[in-house]
């Protein structure tokens, strides 16, 4: 994790204008940054990290577009949010953080996360500087529930919620979901969900698994909680895209889930419909790379993982989903290689054509199994919503072709598809990135089911607000 914070901090300095730079004196301002004085291998960082001191110095925290890398930043805000009066939630197979980042931006504090991928702990950890490092952990889940009041920053947790996979489904209902060897993940959110006893817990899975939601519901009984699940789709919360998602909700303080829903939905109802231009705004244009196995490669022509980029233009879209931020640094805006064929298949498509098309029909890779890889390539329409992102999206970007340039989308485009805001910055290898976002849950229609049970928590007075 320090090493990973290093690298990070090395790039967000290097994006920022040299003037802000100007050397000043180191140990004022390694007092604010994690880096230890004497270690010579850092000196690029001494050279630029004045550049902090100043903004510290004119109280400029809240603004500075490194305070993610200050040290002085992140105690001032973990010691705030601890004794602010907020409710508390837990995270379980939390990712790159967008279910936590909805609820954060609704009024909620956390209390600890987990996910068993390093690079998604790293992102969460770093994108959420009020919550203590040491309780967002990178492991085995059951290994968290072991030791669950070591990790815990909190007591009390009003709300538990993660999406915990599934692999197994019982036939014909021989076996339940909790007995099934292959679905020890969600035999495990449940018994965490029964150890931490929240008021309410927000369960998120893929559309099938509708199918067992009686037996879904029964496991939630067997611990004392009432549940209803619905099938929500991310466009219905002003997220322009397609994406079907299950929502279990539990709660075990007397309230109708139904009432709950209702809530999400006539907030919903206000939210005004989006398209994928409106994600698209602003954003700096770019070429396919075309140098191999050189994700390291970085120019204006390809792009940058962090660049600066002063008044970055906004749209109403762009502004809900930063939440009243502005940032002047561009993060993970890099297009991936392409070779000489996709780039030209890229070319020839028109918004909405696919693999099918006519067009592409000569230099067609795939056209003797043009039935199965009739999606291989699909270029987007900037005046629809998007197509659902998934973590498919490591591999190749095919699916993902940008409207009005030959390439795939970019992370940062990605990222603007599930309304993660831009001054969420994605650790990790270059794919992994991909990785992140196309799992997540869109922070913003996350925000909006927060504040549904935000509201039914103050209903219930189960916490003090």
């Amino acid at each position: 994790m320090a090493k990973q914070r290093i690298s990070n901090l090395l790039r967000f300095l290097a994006a920022l204008p040299e003037e802000e730079a100007d050397s000043i004196d180191k140990t004022e301002c390694l007092k604010k940054i994690s880096i230890p004085e004497d270690d010579e291998q850092f000196e690029e960082v001494y050279r630029c990290c004045g550049y902090i001191a100043n903004r510290c110095s004119q109280s400029f925290c809240n603004e500075c577009p490194v305070n993610l890398m200050c040290r002085y930043y992140r105690n001032k805000r973990r010691e705030e949010e601890k004794i602010a009066d907020k409710p508390v939630f837990a995270d379980f197979f939390c990712g790159a953080g967008g279910l936590s980042l909805g609820f954060t931006q609704a009024g909620f504090k956390i209390s600890l996360a987990n996910d068993i991928q390093r690079c998604c702990t790293d992102t969460y950890a770093l994108n959420h500087p009020e919550a203590v490092s040491a309780h967002i952990i990178c492991g085995n889940i059951d290994d968290i529930l072991r030791h669950l009041n070591d990790f815990r920053t909190y007591d009390r947790t009003d709300v538990v919620i993660g999406g915990p996979p599934c692999q197994g489904f019982s036939m014909a209902n021989r076996q339940r979901l909790i007995d099934d060897p292959r679905n020890s993940l969600y035999k495990s959110f449940i018994k965490a969900v029964n150890m931490l006893k929240p008021s309410f817990v927000v369960m998120e899975n893929v559309r099938g698994i509708l199918k067992y939601k009686e037996q879904i519901y029964e496991d939630y009984r067997n611990i004392g909680y009432h549940v209803t699940a619905h099938l929500l789709n991310a466009k219905d919360f002003g997220v322009p895209q397609n994406r079907e998602r299950t929502i279990f909700i539990a709660n075990k303080v007397g309230i109708d889930n139904e009432d709950v829903f209702n809530f999400i939905r006539s907030i919903c109802d206000r939210q005004p419909a989006r398209n994928l231009t409106e994600a698209l705004y602003g954003l700096p244009e770019l070429k396919a790379k075309t140098v191999k196995n050189a994700t390291y490669l970085e120019s204006d022509e390809w792009g940058y993982t962090v660049r600066y980029v002063p008044s970055l233009h906004s749209d109403e879209y762009i502004d809900e989903i930063n939440n009243g931020k502005k940032t002047d640094l561009l993060l993970n805006h890099k297009a991936r290689y392409n070779n000489a064929r996709d780039i030209e298949i890229f070319r020839r498509l028109k918004p909405g054509d696919k693999s099918d098309d006519e067009k592409i029909s000569d230099i067609m890779p795939y056209k003797r199994r043009a039935d199965i890889f009739k999606d291989k390539y699909y270029k987007l329409d900037k005046n629809r919503i998007c197509k659902t992102i998934t973590a498919h999206m490591k591999y190749d970007c095919n699916m993902y072709i940008h409207p009005d340039q030959a390439r795939g989308l970019t992370p940062r485009e990605a990222a603007r598809v599930q309304s993660y805001p831009d001054d969420y910055f994605f650790t990790g290898s270059f794919t992994k990135t991909y990785m992140q976002v196309g799992n997540s849950v869109p922070p913003l229609m996350s925000r909006i089911i927060a504040k549904a049970i935000y509201h039914f928590l103050e209903e219930a007075d189960n916490v003090s607000l």
